[in-house]
């Protein structure tokens, strides 16, 4: 369960997407993601799903290993989608006991489920796509605006990129640790859920005393080759604009247009 999930890692293969400048991409998941909220429809949903489709076949990434990181979230959709059928008032589909399932409950389970996996996709298809070097820079420019007033937007894209960096090796990590510890005979799967939180003590023990010496680590080199922060650095591979750039802004301005369209004449 822990190697499955894809946020924060990067997979290398030429296609047009990993071509494209990060600011695109970054900007094209929070637009994306804020289309998938805009309606509760069946087809503006249909829409998104067929784009984010598209964007997949384009980024030459094996949709397997994409879906790989649906199986992390598997238990908060379960959580999410039971929550909601069970205690949304409505129309009553099927009551047993005291327990009753909603019209209304099944169709927001449904739409929460499918913005959990839009949602999911989209941003494994960015860090997959943008190395974390990349997603620092394009970053650290869309918040260029905020050193107006002073706000330290190098160092604030710096610790984003580092935490998003850090969430595949500290699972990776993690996975290691577990295996050590089930060779010793360690059992996770069996007892109630408190027997199953101080199972969980030997894993995060070792698992903080890693991310602390990682951080001391990254933190001495930083320190080793003269980082002072980002006032008066260049960059060795400067952010610029391309032509196929611009056409994928046009194509995310269609795409937000045919989503705002179908959703009102829906």
């Amino acid at each position: 369960m822990i190697r499955e999930i894809t946020i924060g890692q990067y997979y290398q293969t030429d296609s047009v997407l990993h071509r494209l400048d990060p600011r695109v991409k970054l900007i094209f998941v929070i637009l994306y993601i804020v289309s998938i909220f805009l309606y509760r429809k069946p087809l503006p949903f249909l829409l998104a799903a067929l784009f984010l489709a598209l964007c997949v076949g384009l980024s030459k990434v094996p949709f397997s290993y994409i879906v790989r990181g649906l199986k992390a979230v598997v238990v908060l959709m379960l959580f999410t989608a039971v929550f909601n059928l069970f205690l949304t008032p409505g129309e009553t589909l099927v009551a047993w006991g005291g327990l009753k399932i909603t019209k209304e409950g099944a169709l927001i389970a449904a739409f929460m489920a499918a913005r959990l996996v839009l949602l999911i996709i989209s941003s494994s298809l960015m860090t997959l796509t943008t190395t974390p070097t990349q997603l620092t820079d394009a970053m650290e420019k869309l918040l260029w605006p905020l050193q107006k007033i002073h706000l330290p937007v190098h160092e604030v894209a710096m610790m984003m990129s580092i935490a998003l960096r850090f969430i595949p090796i500290l699972l990776e990590e993690t996975d290691k640790i577990m295996k050590a510890q089930m060779a010793r005979g360690a059992d996770f799967e069996s007892g109630n859920l408190l027997r199953r939180l101080k199972a969980m003590v030997p894993i995060l023990v070792p698992l903080f005393i890693s991310a602390f010496r990682r951080a001391n680590d990254l933190a001495m080199a930083m320190e080793a080759r003269c980082y002072q922060g980002g006032e008066g650095r260049t960059k060795m591979k400067p952010l610029r604009y391309k032509g196929a750039d611009t056409v994928a802004y046009l194509i995310l301005m269609v795409y937000l247009a045919a989503v705002i369209a179908v959703g009102k004449l829906t």
